[in-house]
């Protein structure tokens, strides 16, 4: 009682001393933003030129005015999660043409989720068993080979064991009453079995159908393309084509599957998702997102994509045996346009390897796309004679500054 009291009194002096300075005006706690402090110089932290692409070592996108601005405005009042989720989710789905829809945690967390959803529907005590305990629930998820892959793990965290397969006999074998989903890598560079067979088969089942399309837009349509298609599930990166924050996803499909999704998700306690937290900024932030990439033109991207290649190109004109050429992936993910620079090292006496640590090193640090110098990477035609310039990523003027460093370090190996 001692405690109490002498607690109630220290608040009670400090709820004094905060009256005795006066009350908070609405100046006071709505405040125009300033940019604030440049934290980054703070931190010695370099700030690079992203000529790379959406890759999430380096932060990925940087997010559109619009997107930035409800982030910032959202910051200022809080509300009640479950009713913004609830909300958003509404909103998201009706744009883009699905039944439901979940923000995530990025799109890792959406292939949690979701798996949890399929091994959970139905099952509500299961939310706090899964991953350790899974007894009497379905545990196994058919996968083609060939779409192995690392985030796998998002998935395994749910308990469920991969079952591989590669034909389409196969596939159709493999079905059996510990099924509980089949998964697709839409990005998968092979594959005997095309997705319509995939659907198919698994709904000739009764097994939901997991895509996970999370670097593959644009084009914009593919937000409703797979959903469309039949996916039961699809997750779409928030901090890569749509320009979101990093650290948002969307998980969109099936209403009573995005309903099972919720109770694995946070801020529910004891279940896999609740370290996926996502804040009220990062669920605006998402919205925000959809509806400024939803603004654009497929057309439109990709001729201001190539204009940046194309004045990339122009300044290196005249380099001994340099070679441009604008290229787009042949695989679903990052299918926008690429800069490709082809030299011979005898002339330009210069891995492309070492292109890319010259412009790191430099001030400003530029990325250069990691097909730099290697065979066919993510669909592009690249090999060890080979620059990759990613040009989407790449702010207003910056590909000018790409331009000049490459002219630097090439012209300095032509004339060594």
């Amino acid at each position: 009682m001692d405690a109490f009291r002498a607690t109630r009194r220290k608040f009670l002096a400090w709820g004094n001393a905060l009256f005795a300075a006066g009350p908070l005006s609405a100046a006071d706690t709505h405040k125009a933003p300033s940019e604030g402090e440049d934290y980054y110089d703070k931190l010695g932290v370099a700030k690079i030129i992203n000529a790379a692409g959406t890759y999430t070592a380096l932060t990925a996108s940087t997010m559109p005015p619009s997107v930035q601005a409800a982030v910032a405005r959202a910051a200022k009042h809080p509300v009640r999660l479950a009713e913004l989720h609830k909300a958003a989710g509404e909103y998201l789905a009706k744009q883009l043409r699905c039944e439901g829809a979940l923000v995530t945690a990025g799109a890792a967390s959406a292939l949690t989720l979701g798996t949890a959803a399929c091994v959970t529907m139905g099952k509500r005590s299961a939310v706090r068993a899964i991953p350790t305990d899974m007894s009497g629930l379905k545990n196994e998820v058919i996968v083609q080979k060939t779409h192995r892959y690392d985030y796998d793990h998002a998935l395994s965290n749910c308990g469920i064991h991969f079952v591989e397969v590669e034909t389409l006999a196969q596939y159709e074998a493999a079905f059996n009453d510990r099924t509980v989903m089949c998964h697709f890598f839409n990005a998968a560079d092979g594959g005997q079995i095309s997705r319509e067979d995939w659907i198919r088969v698994a709904h000739s089942h009764g097994v939901p159908c997991f895509n996970d399309a999370a670097a593959d837009v644009p084009p914009i349509s593919n937000l409703w393309k797979y959903t469309e298609m039949g996916f039961d599930l699809v997750t779409f990166s928030g901090g890569k084509g749509i320009r979101g924050p990093q650290n948002a996803g969307l998980l969109l499909g099936k209403k009573e599957l995005i309903a099972a999704a919720l109770p694995n998700n946070s801020p529910n306690s004891d279940s896999v998702g609740r370290g996926m937290k996502v804040a009220k900024e990062q669920i605006v932030g998402m919205v925000a997102a959809v509806d400024w990439f939803l603004s654009q033109t497929d057309a439109g991207m990709e001729t201001e994509f190539r204009r940046r290649a194309d004045r990339i190109a122009a300044q290196l004109k005249g380099l001994p045996t340099l070679e441009s050429s604008v290229v787009i992936p042949d695989v679903a993910a990052n299918a926008v346009p690429h800069l490709l620079l082809k030299y011979d090292p005898q002339r330009l006496k210069i891995a492309p390897a070492a292109v890319a640590a010259e412009l790191r090193k430099g001030t400003p640090s530029i990325e250069l796309n990691p097909a730099t110098g290697k065979k066919r990477v993510g669909g592009l035609p690249s090999d060890e004679n080979t620059i990759v310039v990613g040009v989407w990523m790449l702010e207003p003027g910056e590909e000018l500054v790409v331009a000049r460093r490459l002219r630097e370090v090439l012209g300095k190996a032509a004339n060594a």
